[in-house]
């Protein structure tokens, strides 16, 4: 199935999916009108919360506006069409104009005391009045629709019998451009012969972009062929254009169907047209639980049965039980469909698009867990995947995230495809830069070399046989941090892992001979302090050389790619172990 055919399907089970020919839009306020069209209100539709969250009303649905001609909405648009508000800033500013034309032309021969009002309202109405109920310095951004006085409590202009049969006979002519007719051909998505959608409604909400972007869109002779022009060139039904948009529309502004992965603003949404009885339940299900699988998402939902059941089957599914165990209507019974986007100049890219049943998603998850699997762990337990990604940013913020990186990464782990080396070679460029191995940076190295490169020199946990040149070499790194902390205590100014982890990791015969003469004091000092303790640590690095081979080049003068991500694992356990053996001997002393 396509792209657009899923999102047409999953237009269908929408719960107040608004019918076509309407949107659902963010407004905040209402202007209420008196018979002879005199504003008797303002209303503020907002909601008392902290944020004074907009009113999501249905709407008849904004044609595309492009280019620098006003395009206005059908009774409702935002305070610069509706009111004029921009006309105080910019006295050339004709978007009010514009709304106030046309709605004069189309509602002439309004009968309706609705309509009436408004035509002298439109009459009438002077930009200046907005002062006298917004500051023009912070209009508002919100939508605005219009009322009448006597039945503002029950209904909206837009709402009224008449306003919606002159839309359902004027809609077609409304959005229409100038010049430009619509065509009818046989429509991609439906297969019938229907009028096509020449520009696609807006998509709205997407991280990084402009306010209204484009999914589909023509607007050059170099992406049209055969004398097409806009959406000839790919036929989309305007039912089928305006169900998809809908549908992605809603799924962009709901939490409980996007996660944002790095640069790619990420919907999923889940489809059970062949189950029967209790399907929406395995639907919600598959999406709570997938949601909770890559982000720290909340299950505790009003149904705490429902949320106690993903909860529990996310554990499952986390400590390696087969779906068919868990839960087998979710196995093959429920398609599953993740869609990236990202925003790329005035339109989005797919960054990806994955569809298959809800039980390869999770075989692919659960092999993406025992990819990354470490021993010790992440401390705040299973990482959601925004937490790798800002391993790979400059100072660990999420909108420094390499772009593009983000996308494929996904899209490997959904489809169970090798990672992105860039992935390897982003987490190297970062330890150089500043040194910091963790649990999440080993767990991404540790997953490249077992999916790219097959590795089985990659442990989960610390291998003390473990012959691998950069293994070694990482191992033996952290035992002479440990000799000059255990020498010197934890606050020095500038430890061997500042000053030379980069540099060991990548060219090791130029930095390890430094670092065997330089822990000679330090051993000299440890001696006079924790002779035990010096004699374990001198020890543990005779082993760890014992493992080279001498006349095999034991120290390189570099170290390839897949070795340097070793010397970061083996740096990892072996540090690691010494903390935990630390922690076990205070636990012990505080026992005592």
């Amino acid at each position: 199935m396509s792209l657009l055919a899923a999102l047409v399907r999953a237009y269908d089970r929408l719960p107040d999916a608004p019918p076509f020919g309407y949107s659902t839009e963010k407004i905040g306020f209402c202007v209420v009108l008196n018979a002879d069209g005199s504003v008797a209100d303002i209303a503020d539709l907002r909601d008392t919360d902290k944020k004074s969250s907009p009113r999501m009303l249905a709407v008849p649905a904004s044609p595309k506006r492009s280019g620098s001609t006003p395009r206005p909405n059908f009774l409702w648009d935002n305070a610069n069409y509706a009111l004029g508000i921009g006309k105080l800033k910019d006295a050339n500013d004709t978007r009010y104009d514009s709304f106030r034309e046309k709605h004069l032309e189309y509602l002439t021969q309004a009968s309706t005391a609705e309509l009436h009002a408004l035509c002298l309202f439109l009459k009438n109405w002077t930009p200046e009045n907005c002062q006298n109920y917004f500051d023009p310095a912070k209009p508002p951004t919100e939508g605005i629709v219009f009322a009448h006085s006597e039945s503002y409590r029950d209904l909206f202009l837009h709402e009224t019998a008449e306003a919606r049969e002159i839309w359902a006979n004027e809609r077609d002519r409304w959005i229409a451009v100038p010049g430009k007719s619509t065509e009818r051909a046989v429509c991609l998505v439906s297969g019938k012969r229907s009028p096509i959608q020449r520009t696609h409604p807006p998509i709205k909400g997407v991280w990084g972009g402009k306010t209204e972007m484009a999914l589909v869109s023509f607007n050059s002779e170099a992406y049209e062929s055969y004398g097409h022009e806009q959406g000839d060139n790919a036929p989309i039904s305007e039912a089928a254009a305006f169900a998809y948009t809908t549908a992605l529309n809603r799924f962009l502004g709901d939490k409980a169907h996007r996660l944002q992965i790095g640069d790619a603003s990420t919907v999923f949404w889940a489809d059970a047209a062949d189950l029967a009885g209790a399907a929406g339940e395995h639907l919600a299900e598959a999406e709570a639980l997938f949601a909770a699988m890559f982000d720290t998402a909340d299950t505790s939902a009003d149904d705490t049965i429902f949320s106690n059941r993903v909860g529990s089957h996310l554990q499952a599914i986390r400590e390696g039980q087969r779906l068919p165990e868990i839960e087998p209507l979710l196995d093959t019974g429920v398609r599953f469909h993740v869609l990236g986007l990202a925003p790329n100049a005035a339109r989005l890219s797919v960054r990806f698009y994955w569809e298959s049943d809800f039980g390869t998603l999770t075989a692919n998850y659960q092999r993406y867990l025992d990819d990354t699997k470490l021993d010790p762990p992440p401390r705040d337990g299973w990482p959601p995947l925004w937490r790798y990604l800002t391993e790979l940013a400059v100072l660990g913020k999420r909108e420094n995230v390499p772009p593009l990186i983000a996308g494929e990464w996904m899209r490997a782990i959904l489809t169970g495809t090798p990672y992105p080396l860039t992935l390897l070679s982003t987490v190297l460029m970062r330890l150089r830069a500043d040194g910091e191995m963790n649990a999440l940076r080993a767990a991404i190295l540790k997953s490249v070399l077992i999916r790219n490169f097959k590795s089985k020199e990659a442990p989960v946990a610390l291998d003390p046989a473990n012959t691998n040149k950069g293994y070694i070499l990482g191992r033996l790194f952290a035992v002479y941090e440990e000799v000059q902390r255990a020498a010197l205590g934890g606050n020095v100014n500038a430890t061997i892992k500042d000053k030379f982890y980069g540099s060991a990791s990548a060219t090791p015969q130029k930095v390890f001979p430094a670092l065997k003469k330089n822990s000679v004091p330090h051993f000299s000092k440890l001696s006079k302090q924790n002779k035990g303790r010096a004699v374990n640590l001198d020890k543990l690095i005779m082993e760890i050389t014992d493992l080279m081979e001498p006349g095999d080049d034991p120290i390189p003068a570099s170290l390839p790619t897949a070795d340097q991500a070793l010397f970061g694992i083996g740096y990892y356990h072996q540090r690691s172990d010494f903390f935990r053996k630390r922690d076990d001997k205070t636990s012990e002393e505080i026992a005592e």
